[in-house]
């Protein structure tokens, strides 16, 4: 996993990148947060592609569970990818609800990601 630190008045912005699934299971949320809290990173970047596909599967927790870690420690999460052809009404849902506040985003784009971040 790479960490890449975007700079910003308002603070650091973490980005992670990585060729690998970052998130398979709750453990693995768990170790990320951890590695985020103890480096002193509040502002994450996750892209949909370093989560595993059932993290969008919201009747298995693992979602509700991994993003349970980051509002508990107070690290602000958004996730960039492709979500308008979601067929689950409930997660299409989901990401509505939670686009209404700033705790845990989903967002298309990057640029976006760090406009989230930064306000």
């Amino acid at each position: 996993m790479n960490i890449q630190i975007h700079e910003f008045a308002e603070g650091p912005i973490a980005e992670l990148n990585s060729d690998q699934v970052l998130i398979n299971t709750a453990e693995d949320g768990t170790d990320l947060v951890g590695n985020m809290y103890f480096q002193g990173l509040d502002k994450v970047i996750l892209h949909q592609k370093n989560i595993s596909p059932a993290f969008f599967e919201l009747q298995n927790g693992l979602a509700g569970e991994v993003l349970q870690k980051f509002t508990n420690y107070r690290i602000r999460l958004v996730i960039v990818g492709q979500f308008t052809h979601l067929e689950s009404r409930s997660l299409r849902d989901f990401i509505l609800e939670s686009n209404q506040g700033n705790q845990v985003n989903f967002v298309s784009s990057l640029q976006d990601a760090i406009s989230r971040l930064r306000d």
